[in-house]
């Protein structure tokens, strides 16, 4: 029983170095972060943003924190995108959630003094999100925060990122520097959120969607439908022959769907109703 007890507290000893050593390290890249950027002080709070949509459905943007103890999930925020997006609008995306997100601290924290503040705000993106944050900021008169984008190099290859800050020429840093690793495992981690946080709302929208109407149509077609058309507006403005070319969806299936959607329409082979047969 003594060594069960001896081994729990060599195991919790062993821990609590580790943690201490991660944290060091954390605390010197956010300290050669700082003197990357020119900013004043090591960040303790550092916010990183990023969007995932397909062709402007089921549009989300996140939040990623990062401070000395490393990733701090309760910090995660998301962002489901409330006006329209027009496919490929990555810009109104981000100035919505750095709107939402800003103008709620202003509101439940103006004077700063809760720590729900950033230090710097690290962008997926290049030159253009950069102007984007930079106006959503300025609007709402915050001119002390850093901002960073993160742009993907050439064939978007990892190690090649180039930095843009404001009133700064955009650059990059030597593949194995130390703070390119930390900055792209931030923007994988918030990369990998809003992944994962589409991929979540898109299954929500599968089981309660107006495609529920449609007799016959069960969970499977439902998903092939919105995983093929990004949506149940495009499955409503799509085209027989193109309601066809969606896996596990029959010629019979793809009637019934078409004839849900557009009610006044006469299919090849269907009989008007009140018509007559004439008889041979």
């Amino acid at each position: 029983k003594r060594q069960v007890v001896d081994h729990a507290a060599t195991n919790a000893r062993e821990a609590l170095e580790r943690k201490l050593a991660e944290s060091a390290g954390q605390e010197k890249l956010l300290s050669a972060t700082a003197s990357l950027f020119g900013l004043e002080a090591s960040p303790q709070r550092v916010e990183i943003y990023d969007n995932s949509h397909i062709m402007g459905t089921n549009a989300y943007g996140v939040m990623v924190v990062a401070g000395p103890e490393g990733f701090v999930k309760s910090a995660y925020r998301r962002f489901a995108i409330k006006g329209p997006v027009t496919p490929g609008d990555d810009f109104a995306m981000m100035r919505e959630v750095l709107t939402r997100r800003f103008a709620r601290a202003q509101a439940d924290d103006p004077l700063r003094e809760e720590g729900s503040w950033p230090d710097l705000v690290v962008i997926d993106g290049g030159q253009g999100q950069l102007s984007s944050a930079c106006a959503v900021l300025d609007e709402l008169g915050i001119v002390d925060i850093p901002l960073v984008a993160i742009a993907k190099g050439p064939d978007r290859d990892a190690g090649r990122e180039w930095f843009h800050l404001p009133e700064r020429a955009p650059f990059q840093l030597p593949p194995r520097h130390p703070v390119l690793y930390f900055l792209q495992r931030l923007r994988d981690e918030a990369h990998r959120y809003a992944i994962t946080t589409h991929r979540a709302g898109r299954s929500r929208k599968i089981t309660t969607s107006e495609l529920d109407g449609i007799p016959g149509i069960g969970a499977a077609r439902k998903r092939a439908l919105l995983n093929h058309f990004g949506s149940a507006r495009g499955v409503r403005q799509a085209g027989l022959k193109d309601l066809e070319a969606v896996a596990g969806i029959n010629r019979a299936t793809a009637r019934l769907i078409y004839g849900y959607f557009n009610p006044d329409a006469q299919l090849p082979g269907t009989i008007l109703r009140g018509a007559k047969i004439n008889e041979t």
